[in-house]
């Protein structure tokens, strides 16, 4: 008697061309890697926003801080101390929790005040953070006398200081770390600035020094190497 298993076989081989029943399966291969693609694309896309908003949140807090710093009474002035600034920072880094802001930022607060001839002067400035950039519109001591510097801030929207009080300005520069498309996106630095006029008069002389609390002094700028 004839076996019937290759003709079975030979049948279902006839009808394998017109069989429709794993296109969705197929099609299915094919589109996931692209879709994958896509979705984590969308996400870190959506992360990047998300850590643009937190570090302009995170600049216009220490500048409201920083403001309120050291506020002063009726009967006396009360200067700002090293303590004080650094409580600043030290709420900035607890807000930028999960971006491992002190490895991969620094914030740049600066006392923006008038000096005795009625021109702008950055008083001091304090850093926080190990990213190794500068201040962009000025180090401590510019403005020192004259009127030459014009604020702080862009050029023709600086910001500048009332006279017998100071404004906080911060910097922050951020260094984004990405999820999983580094290379895709390419390095991104995130910058955001803020500034707040004193709420309280304060003693502006200086800031009182303390033993227990970290420098935070800015680092000065490197000079540029002469050409050869």
């Amino acid at each position: 008697m004839r076996s019937l298993a290759p003709m079975r076989l030979l049948a279902r081989l006839r009808r394998l061309p017109g069989d429709r029943r794993a296109t969705v399966m197929i099609e299915m291969a094919a589109c996931i890697p692209f879709l994958a693609l896509v979705g984590f694309g969308g996400l870190e896309m959506a992360n990047l926003t998300l850590t643009h908003t937190r570090i302009s949140q995170i600049g216009l807090s220490a500048a409201d801080n920083a403001s309120r710093m050291a506020s002063g009474s009726s009967l006396s002035l009360l200067p700002v101390s090293e303590a004080d600034i650094y409580d600043v920072f030290l709420g900035a880094e607890k807000q930028a929790g999960g971006l491992d802001f002190e490895q991969n930022g620094r914030i740049i607060l600066s006392s923006l005040e008038r000096n005795e001839d009625g021109g702008q002067w950055l008083h001091w400035q304090r850093c926080y953070g190990e990213l190794d950039v500068a201040s962009s519109y000025g180090v401590q001591g510019d403005g020192a006398s004259g009127t030459g510097f014009a604020g702080m801030g862009d050029a023709g929207a600086e910001v500048t200081a009332p006279p017998k009080s100071a404004v906080m300005f911060v910097e922050i520069v951020y260094e984004y770390q990405p999820l999983a498309f580094g290379n895709w996106l390419g390095p991104r630095t995130i910058r955001s600035k803020a500034a707040f006029n004193v709420r309280e008069t304060r003693d502006l002389r200086s800031v009182s020094t303390s033993a227990d609390t970290p420098d935070m002094t800015c680092p000065v700028p490197a000079e540029p190497e002469a050409a050869t």
